[in-house]
């Protein structure tokens, strides 16, 4: 029985109904009783007084079942009410801890900006980007590919995995809660940003393969050795351009979720941070105003992304 529905209450009252009226009906066959005695008809009375019985002990019972039905469901709603904030509370201190400790991930992210954005906002270039990022050849690329080791030092990648809100979120009640689409949109970020750090680990890999160990002004000398490399650099770009995308958003979205307190499991996806874009600036421009308004801690949610205007 659904008791949240009112299914329940409406079983209670309807048992408590029925037994005040057969207990309502024992007193009026109980007058009929008096008559009887009355007019000394002791057939009559003894067959009233059986009726009046059972009735008044069919009263009783179904009054029983319904108040103790009503304490049981009263208790039972009062304990998955308490353990349901106990639950909330504890996810929140969790989405809490997983934002302050994604945010310094996320700054990391500004060294792989730096690449990206170089002569304008980065663009995939299936979708028609030209910025220098995209159109380096020879001298610049050689340039890039010493970036791209510095980057590779310095940003460690397996620390991305610390944005994974759904750990926390699917052994309670949370996830049954929460809208579907964006329940689905957290899960298809994590599985995009673990994706991408797989790849990016691959993707240093093979170009230092396509270098073959050489000085990269000799590789690039090649043009076959060239092209390798520039395969390789624009791989890592898109991969990268991937995580930031996909880091920067789920931790926008933590982070807004986060701002509305107890109530955010009754919270419907935004299109301004759930709506794919065409580019990382895209995104960035569409959420900024939503980010700027939802408040974390001291700051906004948008100074968490720690993303500065592409050059």
């Amino acid at each position: 029985m659904d008791f949240s529905t009112g299914h329940g209450y409406l079983l209670i009252g309807g048992l408590i109904l029925v037994g005040a009226g057969l207990l309502i009906l024992s007193l009026i066959v109980n007058l009929r009783v008096a008559h009887s005695v009355r007019d000394d008809v002791r057939h009559r009375e003894k067959l009233l007084e059986y009726y009046r019985n059972i009735f008044s002990q069919l009263g009783v019972i179904l009054i029983g079942i319904g108040v103790s039905l009503f304490i049981f469901f009263f208790q039972q709603n009062y304990q998955d009410q308490r353990r349901r904030e106990t639950e909330l509370q504890q996810v929140l201190a969790k989405l809490a801890a997983r934002i302050a400790r994604g945010a310094p991930v996320v700054g990391s992210l500004g060294e792989f900006d730096a690449l990206l954005d170089e002569g304008g906002a980065y663009v995939s270039p299936e979708l028609g980007g030209t910025n220098a990022a995209i159109s380096a050849q020879g001298a610049e690329l050689g340039k890039q590919f010493g970036e791209i080791l510095l980057v590779e030092r310095d940003v460690d990648v397996r620390d991305f995995d610390i944005l994974n809100l759904s750990r926390d979120f699917e052994s309670s009640f949370v996830v049954n809660e929460l809208d579907p689409t964006l329940w689905f949109n957290i899960v298809r970020d994590e599985s995009e940003i673990k994706y991408a750090t797989t790849q990016l680990a691959l993707d240093y890999k093979d170009l230092q393969d396509a270098v073959g160990g050489e000085p990269i002004e000799v590789a690039i000398a090649n043009p076959e050795t060239e092209r390798k490399i520039k395969h390789e650099v624009l791989d890592i770009f898109y991969d990268a351009d991937l995580l930031r995308q996909r880091s920067r958003r789920f931790l926008g979205r933590a982070c807004w979720l986060l701002s509305h307190g107890r109530s955010f499991v009754s919270l419907a996806p935004v299109e301004a941070i759930e709506a794919d874009a065409r580019s990382h600036q895209e995104w960035i421009d569409r959420s900024k105003p939503l980010l700027t308004q939802a408040k974390s801690g001291n700051g906004d949610c948008f100074k968490l992304l720690q993303h500065g205007p592409a050059s």
